[in-house]
């Protein structure tokens, strides 16, 4: 449940009735998608069909590290209803694939390298038979011994003819000898977070007359997975087209190319339109996780409770390939001290390969772990020194103008005392009145074991920051087209729609600047320009920002045949509603006149200012933009059981403009939810790189029951000037910073450390003192 306090800079209730549609930037207007998505009409990749459809089925390797000695087919192809046994001897191209880092086999060959690696498929007239065929390809195994501790990795043998070290970064900031009065030292954990996304994994390949294979997936970069795929199966770009289907669920990317090029493939192979869907189990043991990260931390801070100095050596567990380790990285590294200044910061950061699931995209990916760390450190010091947790933030926060310890200014808004004073000051929840039905409000309901004179109340803050789009030299680039005729426009973009409301911003984007309230968008797909993938809150600012370039030209050569006809300046004539008047009122038309049948288009850029990559002290402008976000949490913690409830999470967030308060409302919600998930229950535990229970039974998920009151305080609209509309990304930062926003309540509540997250209910215990 949420809700939007009344007040500055807060936005008013996106639920309220506005007297009429909702119409422009600034306005709740609702998602085109919402009603299908509702009534369960929505098309996904795993409701497409076509004529002689086939169904596949992967085979994944029982173990985590293994050396593949033999691989007999020959059983399943002699199975009634194959049609195609696919292995790395059947890939025409490039055999090993991968974003950013091409180290990851289509097909694992010589080596096992994960849990659940594929090493072959199969295309069957049953999705039954499929499953058999692959379950009767007999593989021969050298098992080996899996290197599963990262702190291992270094002095292991190569698990990758890459070697084990992905990356490393050493920052350098300031003076190496500088102390401060008072040192507080901490270890931290943060575990393995599973996407777990609401739609397992699907897609459909249709081979074309051309020789080449259109994939109809849930891609949120489609053009990324047609290059990929396109060189695996060794053919042209264009002979490869991916068509997006409706993505349920994306907390980051959501590209497994484990599905997508055993797909192709075996389109490719049998002639035939093959379609795959993904068992929960194959879902969890296919896609990327969050890197499980092991944080030391060493603060100094003056008698005052000011910053001196941080210390940190960061490592991130990145499983068996590179994937976006070296950009989770590269953010830890840089956001190792969190939104505070600090004049003197030393970190050493790596990303290592082990035996473990592989680790990727994962929203606010290396910015979480170390919020987790950097906030657990606070805290230590604010009790060290006999400060309240929120006063010795508030007299170290960042602001604009400061210097990041990449020593890159922040030339962006960074209100980040006012919002850490906006939760401070905010009121508290009430406490429990003693009642019957307040016993439900208690750690673990009305049923639970523990007594109610066992519950204790903490507060507890976090201050989280994320950057925006990509870093370190990414070409963040969108193109967008805008047509109008007979009274409608059309929009087309490849940036997927992922549940982040970029189709309807780009509808609203229309609406405000041409006037047209029947706006269309159309699905994206690789014979449209590309926008790249839909990550870091990418689509608002750049391709949004595409969508605002194109229809002021199309604005543009609308205006100015009337301009010239009445003598005046474009920049003298507005439109609103559907018309066109002039700045003194003697003009007045309307665009459907004005058009006057004819069709009017114009396709636009937006590249936002280069960025570069960290040197090897760890410095360097890398980074577009920043958000911020403060989180205070209440909990309750039955201190005899180690259950904990979440009362409330009041935030107060960045947002530079508020496009759409339904929206914003929904995704901050979602990203808070997201966190809290992370904070107590979320851990993909996978002992010996064997990941055990992988599936919604043994991966515990918060569900309504658990989310607690979302009270969203203040909302600063401090306009990015750099940034189309002045808005910043919405969704990463409250799943930055919740978790440690939590941790730092259960703290306060039990006078435990909670240097783990996952919170075990062990860490929550308080025990008596003995007698």
């Amino acid at each position: 449940m949420s809700s939007i306090v009344e007040g500055p800079g807060a936005v008013a209730d996106p639920l309220a009735d506005t007297g009429g549609e909702p119409h422009g930037i600034g306005a709740s207007v609702p998602s085109a998608d919402a009603l299908p998505k509702a009534q369960g009409t929505y098309p996904y990749a795993a409701d497409l069909w076509a004529e002689g459809l086939l169904w596949a089925a992967v085979l994944r390797s029982p173990y985590p590290h293994a050396r593949i000695t033999r691989v007999d087919t020959s059983d399943a192809v002699a199975m009634p209803g194959v049609r195609a046994v696919v292995t790395h001897e059947d890939v025409p191209g490039d055999a090993m694939h991968g974003r950013g880092v091409a180290d990851r086999p289509v097909f694992a060959h010589d080596v096992v390298r994960h849990h659940g690696e594929p090493i072959a498929a199969v295309a069957a007239d049953h999705p039954d038979t499929a499953r058999l065929a692959a379950a009767a390809i007999l593989v021969e195994y050298e098992v080996l011994e899996p290197v599963t501790d990262p702190e291992k990795a270094f002095a292991a043998q190569p698990l990758h003819p890459d070697g084990n070290l992905i990356r490393h970064i050493p920052l350098r900031f300031g003076d190496a000898e500088a102390v401060g009065d008072v040192v507080v030292e901490g270890l931290y954990r943060v575990g393995r977070q599973d996407p777990a996304p609401i739609g397992a994994e699907a897609g459909l390949a249709v081979p074309r007359p051309d020789g080449g294979v259109e994939l109809y997936v849930a891609s949120t970069d489609p053009h990324a997975d047609r290059d990929i795929a396109a060189a695996c199966f060794g053919l042209e770009s264009d002979r490869v087209k991916v068509v997006v289907t409706g993505v349920p669920g994306a907390m980051g990317d959501r590209e497994d190319s484990g599905i997508q090029l055993p797909l192709g493939l075996l389109a490719l192979r049998t002639g035939c339109p093959v379609k795959f869907v993904a068992t929960r189990e194959e879902s969890f043991l296919g896609h990327a996780h969050r890197h499980p990260t092991l944080l030391r931390y060493r603060h100094h801070a003056d008698a005052e409770g000011r910053l001196v100095k941080v210390e940190a050596q960061i490592l991130l567990d990145a499983g068996a390939y590179a994937d976006a380790s070296s950009d989770a990285l590269a953010a830890a590294v840089a956001f190792a001290a969190g939104p505070y200044v600090v004049p003197h910061v030393f970190v050493e950061g790596w990303a290592v390969r082990t035996n473990n699931p592989p680790s990727g995209h994962v929203r606010g990916e290396g910015a979480l772990q170390v919020c987790a760390a950097y906030e657990g450190q606070m805290d230590k010091l604010a009790a060290k020194l006999g400060l309240d947790p929120a006063e010795i933030r508030m007299r170290n926060v960042l602001a604009t103008g400061d210097l990041l310890p990449t020593s890159q200014t922040v030339t962006c808004p960074a209100p980040v005392g006012e919002l850490l004073k906006a939760v401070r000051d905010a009121d508290l929840p009430p406490l429990p009145d003693g009642d019957d039905e307040s016993q439900w409000l208690l750690p673990g309901g009305v049923s639970g074991a523990g007594e109610p004179g066992a519950v204790r109340r903490g507060v507890g803050y976090a201050l989280g920051m994320v950057h925006v789009l990509g870093a370190e030299g990414a070409d963040e680039v969108s193109t967008a087209t805008v047509r109008i005729h007979d009274g409608r426009a059309t929009v087309i973009c490849s940036a997927v729609e992922t549940g982040q409301g970029f189709t309807t911003l780009a509808r609203q984007i229309v609406q405000e600047v041409l006037g047209v309230d029947d706006v269309r968008v159309l699905p994206s797909d690789t014979d449209q320009p590309p926008a790249g993938p839909a990550a870091r809150g990418r689509h608002t600012w750049v391709s949004g920002g595409a969508v605002e370039r194109a229809a002021k030209m199309v604005r543009t050569q609308l205006l100015q045949p009337l301009a010239a006809k009445f003598g005046m300046s474009v920049e003298l004539l507005s439109i609103a509603d559907g018309k066109i008047t002039s700045y003194d009122g003697v003009l007045s038309t309307t665009v459907a006149e004005t058009l006057d049948g004819k069709e009017l288009w114009a396709t636009a850029q937006c590249r936002p200012h280069p960025t570069d990559r960290l040197d090897d002290n760890g410095q360097g402008d890398a980074f577009v933009g920043l958000a911020f976000c403060a989180i205070r949490a209440v909990v309750d913690v039955d201190i005899e059981l180690g259950a904990v409830r979440v009362v409330e999470l009041a935030v107060a967030q960045d947002v530079g403009r508020v496009l759409n308060p339904r929206q914003l409302a929904a995704r901050i919600e979602a990203g808070v939810t997201q966190g809290l998930g992370l904070a107590l229950m979320e851990d993909l535990r996978a002992p010996r790189g064997i990941v055990k229970r992988p599936n919604l039974t043994g991966y515990a998920l918060p569900t309504a029951l658990d989310a607690p009151d979302v009270r969203i305080v203040r909302l600063v609209e401090e306009r990015d000037v750099v940034a189309p509309f002045g808005a910043k990304a919405a969704s990463a930062v409250p799943v930055v910073t919740s978790p440690a926003a939590v941790a730092a309540a259960v703290r306060a509540a039990t006078g435990r450390p909670v240097n783990r997250l996952p919170i075990r209910p062990q860490a929550a215990v308080v025990k008596p003192p003995t007698a």
